[in-house]
């Protein structure tokens, strides 16, 4: 083995360390992230882990087993551990030995493995109606059902049976804008388009950051796919942007691209709508709208940030497997630990790109990333200390200190479009009041709402304060600056979704604060909440907030590379 090929390391635990300052990282990397997943990437190592769900992806798409194991021993710099060899034989291979098949229109489960059979006959018995040439008949509305018994168990089943075919829609991809803008998919979004078309299980999650344009890929998906579609979005203000969006690049009407909100209910070949919509309970009514799902011929069902797909939504799409599924999203974590729902109902990872390669791309905002410790004055360290524990978070997100911060960093940046991001409405209120900013919040009307982004989009106003309403699906290319002065406990995927809302490209360079109470439960939670960003290649300076306060130091705007 030469020299030169001696780029990573394989452990024990399944994790793959690549050194990114060798001259063939960029030839290897393309080569493992067809088995393992990326799950950090700090500035000199990247980390790789090979999981069930990495390996049995690769089989799917006919990446061979020999591969794998050739490119790992090739690359090596020390012995492959036996039992990472003996995983990655198991978990590819099993893969393809249950198979769901449609014959004569009837379902079927085609066990090829007799000893797998009999392991998972028991888990599955109730489903089967009956046997046939030694393959089992099941009923079409328990297909999702049966996966998702089976990957509880670390058993995948490869789902050959099909689609219906939506009803056909005539739409292409404009070449220029109606603003007449030069318009075509980015290299990396034709990538991910064309992930979709070919994936042989026709269903599946495309993961980049706020920023990189998901919903330009979902478009050009769309105008391959070339059916009636249906899209989930998180709220009305998204719903909108996704009809602006589509009309701009594409060669749909009006007529052909429709609202479900509770201002507008309209079925079109394309509709829009909101998670909040379809499981809507209205007063004295037990129907809920979860019937969107069947009342047109859809060919494809979106789900945009899907990571947060709520309980009703899961048990909804059990039922619909034989519906073509894209789900988008700049992070699968969930704090519920429900990624193998998202993987088994909604379909695999099919196509993820880093955040600090299209970043380094100049595809995304260049981020740096500050923590301000803000201390208690000595009245509300007294009530601090004691009170319960989840008062103590809540003294903490909403310690007043934190004014004079945020005070601070308003006239430093006064230049700049603020971002006022926080989790508790009061602190929102008093800090909406006292600096005169407007306040979106879920409570804010639609035409109020609508009205604050324009001004802010077109630059008449500078800041504005957001509730949780600001984490998703919102398009404010001209922010620059977030100041984040509360969250929700430890939520990594909030800190990323936050993050996010600057890394639009009109951005430049970007600039994310978080204000952490010193010596308090907050410090905790931020450690959980920054793991995902500093995974992703992202690092937080930490700062004393007294410096900041009496600006006894001017925050430097460089990204500093330690990494806490």
């Amino acid at each position: 083995m030469l020299e030169r090929d001696k780029v990573l390391v394989v452990q024990s635990d399944k994790t793959i360390l690549l050194d990114t300052h060798h001259p063939q990282f960029e030839e290897v990397r393309k080569k493992i992230i067809s088995f393992a997943e990326l799950i950090k990437t700090p500035e000199h190592i990247y980390f790789y882990r090979i999981t069930p769900i990495s390996l049995w992806n690769s089989a799917a798409n006919g990446y061979p087993l020999e591969e794998i194991i050739n490119t790992l021993e090739k690359y090596k710099k020390y012995e492959i551990p036996k039992n990472v060899i003996e995983y990655i034989n198991k978990n590819y291979n099993i893969y393809g030995k249950i198979i769901l098949e449609k014959e004569n229109d009837k379902l079927i489960l085609n066990v090829i493995d007799e000893e797998l059979k009999e392991k998972i006959k028991p888990i599955i018995e109730k489903f089967i109606l009956s046997e046939k040439d030694n393959k089992w008949l099941i009923d079409e509305k328990d297909r999702g059902i049966i996966k998702t018994e089976l990957v509880k168990h670390h058993i995948p089943v490869k789902d050959l049976a099909g689609f219906d075919t939506g009803s056909k829609l005539e739409i292409e991809l404009r070449k220029n804008s109606l603003a007449n803008k030069e318009f075509s998919l980015r290299y990396y979004q034709s990538e991910a388009v064309y992930s979709f078309s070919k994936w042989k299980e026709g269903s599946g999650i495309i993961i980049l950051p706020c920023g990189a344009g998901k919903t330009i890929v979902a478009i050009g998906i769309i105008a391959d796919i070339k059916e009636y579609t249906l899209i989930i979005t998180t709220s009305n203000e998204s719903v909108k942007q996704w009809k602006k969006e589509i009309l701009d690049k594409t060669t749909l009407t009006e007529n052909e691209v429709g609202e479900f909100t509770s201002q507008t209910k309209e079925l079109k070949p394309i509709t829009i709508t909101t998670y909040n919509m379809i499981i809507h309970k209205k007063q004295k009514e037990t129907s809920r709208n979860l019937n969107i799902f069947t009342n047109n011929n859809w060919g494809l069902i979106i789900y945009d940030e899907v990571h947060i797909l709520p309980a009703p939504i899961f048990r909804m799409t059990t039922a619909i497997q034989s519906k073509r599924r894209l789900g988008l999203t700049a992070t699968l974590v969930r704090e519920d630990n429900l990624e193998s729902e998202v993987f088994t109902l909604i379909g695999p990872k099919i196509y993820e790109y880093p955040w600090k390669m299209l970043e380094k791309e100049g595809w995304i905002a260049k981020a740096s990333c500050y923590e301000i410790k803000v201390q208690f004055s000595e009245e509300q360290s007294s009530i601090y200390y004691a009170a319960n524990q989840r008062t103590k978070f809540r003294l903490a997100s909403e310690n007043p200190e934190k004014l004079k911060v945020l005070e601070y960093l308003l006239n430093k940046h006064k230049e700049n479009h603020i971002l006022i991001i926080g989790h508790f409405l009061s602190q929102l209120e008093e800090i909406s009041k006292r600096f005169d900013i407007p306040l979106i919040t879920g409570e804010t009307l639609t035409n109020d709402r609508h009205k604050i982004y324009e001004d802010f989009r077109k630059g008449k106003i500078k800041a504005i304060c957001i509730s949780r309403v600001g984490n998703f699906s919102i398009d404010l290319p001209l922010a620059d600056v977030a100041i984040q002065v509360s969250g929700i406990f430890g939520s990594r995927q909030e800190e990323a979704q936050r993050l996010g809302r600057i890394l639009r490209p009109d951005s430049g360079n970007a600039i994310f604060y978080t204000l952490i109470s010193k010596d308090s439960v907050e410090e905790e939670f931020a450690r959980k909440r920054q793991l995902f960003l500093i995974e992703q290649g992202y690092s937080y300076e930490i700062i004393e907030s007294p410096k900041v306060a009496t600006k006894q130091i001017e925050i430097p705007e460089v990204l500093l590379e330690n990494i806490i």
